[in-house]
């Protein structure tokens, strides 16, 4: 029996995996949350002040580490970076090394793909061995814990796997995602027909699918593993297939990409131009060779499941 410790289990990424763990035979999964509510749950208390116990461990043999302080785009916080590192790292860090002592075989954590930088060149994706380039203080605390997770492993004999997605997209996606389905169903129009870009994402079922894999293969160990649907869109293309699972017709009128990204470059707004036409493609050949592995559900039908679980929570309004 495997016993799997799943922590942020509350959030977007860690509810999808103890929901899928609990069909799974062979595995005995425990959400770990800041508070428990129940007995099928562990307290670890505070990601902020580490003080996790050797002995809250014990009788686990994996740990997949979902929790984490999340990126965001205008950062309130007087020193970003240390509040980064306090949570991203030194937590993490923290968890790991307890797990070790605990004699927990496999912690599986999940990082970023802004790790690898923030951009790629049209048809130059990103690959896992490639050298890390983080921009932010929400990557470079993610490449920081990486580092640290594989100096522990070599001194303890810990199995560490590290899992950067990039964005990722599912029934309940919140944020940016969110956004984008409420223009779309109102009709919002929106000056982004002429976008030429590609950029990979991921469906929340096809990483939580990697995950599981990731638990079991003894090939994943000591590796870093890129993760995407496999399909790479433009901005242009994702909102229209986005309309049609949504049942709308986006409103894209033919401003072109050039004349808005300069207007945005003036507004100071570099981090959405990035997002909007930047290109970030991800290479998951490795992923696909050393485990034998494909994402189960394409993009098309994940961009359905997410729209139609939207349209239903807006009924319920």
């Amino acid at each position: 029996m495997n016993r799997v410790l799943v922590t942020g289990a509350s959030g977007f990424v860690g509810s999808a995996l103890v929901s899928r763990l609990k069909t799974e035979p062979g595995i005995d999964v425990v959400s770990a949350l800041r508070k428990a509510h129940d007995d099928s749950c562990l307290e670890l208390g505070d990601l902020e002040r580490p003080q996790f116990s050797t002995n809250q461990l014990k009788g686990f043999t994996s740990v997949v580490h979902t929790a984490a302080r999340v990126h965001v785009m205008r950062d309130q916080a007087s020193d970003p970076l240390a509040e980064f590192r306090r949570i991203n790292t030194a937590a993490t860090l923290a968890l790991a090394d307890a797990a070790a002592k605990a004699g927990v075989r496999r912690f599986i954590f999940i990082s970023s793909i802004k790790v690898n930088g923030e951009t790629t060149r049209m048809g130059a994706p990103f690959r896992a061995d490639d050298l890390p380039a983080p921009q932010d203080p929400y990557a470079i605390s993610k490449l920081e814990a990486e580092q640290g997770l594989f100096q522990l492993a070599q001194r303890t004999g810990l199995e560490v796997v590290v899992v950067r997605p990039p964005l990722v997209y599912g029934p309940g996606v919140r944020a940016n995602f969110q956004s984008m389905m409420r223009w779309l169903r109102f009709g919002v129009p929106l000056p982004l027909g002429g976008i030429e870009n590609r950029r990979s994402l991921v469906a929340l079922d096809n990483l939580v699918d990697l995950l599981v894999c990731c638990l079991g293969h003894p090939a994943a160990v000591g590796q870093v593993f890129l993760v995407s649907d496999g399909k790479d869109l433009s901005t242009t293309e994702l909102l229209k297939q986005l309309g049609a699972a949504l049942g709308a017709v986006p409103r894209l009128w033919g401003w072109t990409g050039p004349m808005l990204k300069s207007c945005l470059l003036l507004m100071n707004q570099d981090a959405l131009v990035r997002r909007l036409f930047g290109s970030l493609q991800v290479d998951i050949s490795k992923t696909r060779t050393l485990l034998d592995w494909n994402p189960p559900v394409d993009t098309y039908k994940a961009l359905t499941q997410t729209a139609e679980h939207f349209l239903r929570q807006r009924e319920q309004i």
